[in-house]
This record gives structure tokens, C-alpha cells and sequence, in this order.
């Protein structure tokens, strides 16, 4: 059973994503989500589900790439892991139901094509992620993985994405999550080992000391039976990144947002990084590719095309402030 730290969370009081009509993204070959950018305008973007991807490439730099460890460079291939979770746009299966799709996947490929590596993804359970680091069998992750404190202890990080959670509820049901009494009580569903169940935690915790009703937390294998005991009413509400949040109410019409926030916490901005075993030698390289690729427009290109151009950074930073331990 994972460890369960906890954090305090701000909140905003829209999606970061503004949804738009879509069809389901596993009937056809595109979804249209709307974002908002930095100014009142929205913008639309088409986002591809078909297998044939035509990535974003970019060139291999040789000096970033003499930086990777010599084990890597000899078997010239770059072992990339990543959730098998159907999490778009983040990651999952194209309309063929077998090619790997998402942001995180084209990120990880950019990666690979600045330092010159053949790049192979696989696909497994989260936790599985993390054995697979801690093993040496994977060099890096790139899943959506927000960067905390409790995790720098075993592994660097090389950011390349903000990182917002959503509360997702049934479409029309009025809520409006702005804090922990608005889930006190209340039956929430959350991906066990992630930060987010470790805030949603923290906020029943909170609930109780205020002399309210613990959070009920419910835990689903699936995306889809998490999705549909929400849309029945078992639960709820359902907490996850809010790129996926948005991107499910954008193709589905059944749910709606109820509330955003920062994945650190109150005080910071989360962030998401790419992952490697500590002191493996590869964070160095993997940030400075994340800044060659930032630097040379590539890296936009890849978070427009997937509708998460609000998501960017300005550049990849080793190891920064993550979501803070309590204590326990």
C-alpha cells in the first residue's frame, strides 16, 4: 500500500481547459477540445487519434548527447516507460487500440531525438513504473509524474509540463470544489499512489479536524469504471490531471469540471518531470534536450498539437521544489 503524504491545494475557479464539441475519441479520428489562452479568446485545437501520428522531430545535438551515460549510448536505444492507462491526452491507444498515443509520448521522442536514441516506450501499471526505474530495467519515465519531495529521495527529475488536478462531476451536478469542506462527506474517486490522493487525503483529514464528515475515497483498476460509476451517481466526484478531466468531459458530454488547482499544493505551482533512478547520470542530459527542444519551438509545437499550450515551461529545472512532506 503506497504511502500516503499529504498537502494542502489551491484552487482555481475554472478548467484550464475550455471544452469544446468533440466526438468520442474512440469512433472517429480526432477530438476537438477548445483552450483557453492567455487572453479572453479560445482557440480549438483538432487533436489526431489515428495510429498515423507524423510527430514533431527535431535533431540530435552531439555535445547534449555526449552527456548521456555510456551504458545508453553503446545500446543506442533510450527505455522509456509510461502508463498503460487510457489517459488522453496525456497517453493512450490510438483507434487501432494498439499504437501508444499522447503528450508524454511525443515529449519522450523529442527527448530521444535530441540525444540521438532510438526510443523505446513500454507501457505498464503505475507502480510498475517505479519498479521498473528502481531496477535499472526502464531509464526514464515520462507519465505525467509530478515532482514532490518524498520522490527526490529515490529519483531526479527534469521537468517539462505544469502540472493542474480537476475535480471532474456528473454534468449538472452544481458542484463547485473550492476547498476541503466542499468534499467533506463527500465519495470521491482518485488513482491510488499519485498526488493527488495524497492531497485528496489531506483534505478529509482537514474535513475531520474541522468537525465534518471524512472524504469517502473510492479507488477503481480503470479509467472506465471510474467513469462510470461517476456518470451513474455511485460517486461523487473524481480527481486526476486536469488535461485528462477536461479532455473526457470534451468527448464524453456527460461531466463536468467542479473545481482546478496546483498539483504542489497551496504555495507552489507543481510540475511535471521526466523520471530516472537518482544519480543515474541521465537528468543532466535529459533537461538540457527539454531546453534545446523549448528553445528551438518544437517543444510548443508538440503541447499545441495536443491542446496544452497553457501547460508550458520556460525551461526544464533538475530537482526544483516539489509537493512538500508532512511530516508523518
Amino acid at each position: 500500500m503506497p504511502t500516503r503524504r499529504t498537502a494542502t491545494a489551491v484552487i482555481g475557479l475554472a478548467a484550464a481547459l475550455v471544452l469544446g464539441a468533440c466526438a468520442n475519441p474512440t469512433d472517429g479520428g480526432t477530438t476537438d477540445v477548445a483552450a483557453r489562452g492567455n487572453g479572453s479568446g479560445r482557440t480549438t485545437t483538432k487533436i489526431d487519434n489515428s495510429p498515423d501520428q507524423k510527430r514533431v522531430t527535431t535533431d540530435k545535438v552531439a555535445s547534449i548527447a555526449a552527456q548521456v551515460p555510456a551504458e545508453i549510448r553503446g545500446r543506442g536505444a533510450l527505455k522509456i516507460v509510461g502508463s498503460a492507462d487510457s489517459s488522453p491526452p496525456l497517453g493512450f491507444y490510438a483507434t487501432d487500440d494498439k499504437t501508444r498515443i499522447g503528450v508524454e509520448i511525443d515529449i519522450a521522442h523529442l527527448v530521444a531525438d535530441v540525444l540521438g536514441l532510438k526510443p523505446e516506450y513500454t507501457p505498464v501499471s503505475w507502480e510498475n513504473i517505479f519498479v521498473g526505474l528502481d531496477s535499472a530495467k526502464y531509464d526514464v519515465g515520462f507519465s505525467n509524474i509530478t515532482v514532490t519531495e518524498e520522490r527526490k529521495e529515490k529519483y531526479d527529475f527534469a521537468t517539462y509540463r505544469k502540472d493542474d488536478l480537476a475535480f471532474e462531476a456528473k454534468k449538472g451536478s452544481g458542484l463547485n470544489v473550492a476547498g476541503y469542506k466542499d468534499v467533506a462527506g463527500r465519495t470521491v474517486a482518485v488513482d491510488t499512489g499519485t498526488n493527488q490522493e495524497e492531497i485528496l487525503v489531506e483534505w478529509s483529514e482537514q474535513a475531520e479536524k474541522a468537525g465534518l464528515e471524512p472524504v469517502d475515497i473510492k479507488y477503481y483498476k480503470a479509467p472506465a469504471d471510474t467513469y462510470l460509476a461517476l456518470e451513474s451517481g455511485r460517486i461523487d466526484l473524481f480527481l486526476g490531471p486536469n488535461p485528462t478531466a477536461a479532455y473526457h468531459v470534451a468527448s464524453g458530454g456527460k461531466t463536468e469540471i467542479a473545481g482546478t488547482y496546483s498539483g504542489a499544493g497551496a504555495t507552489l505551482q507543481g510540475l511535471i518531470a521526466a523520471t530516472t533512478k537518482k544519480d543515474s547520470g541521465l537528468v543532466e542530459p535529459l533537461a538540457a534536450a527539454l531546453n534545446e527542444v523549448i528553445g528551438n519551438g518544437t517543444y510548443a509545437k508538440v503541447l499545441e498539437r495536443w491542446g496544452l499550450s497553457n501547460e508550458t515551461v520556460e525551461k526544464s529545472e533538475i530537482n526544483p521544489p516539489g509537493l512538500p512532506k508532512t511530516g508523518k
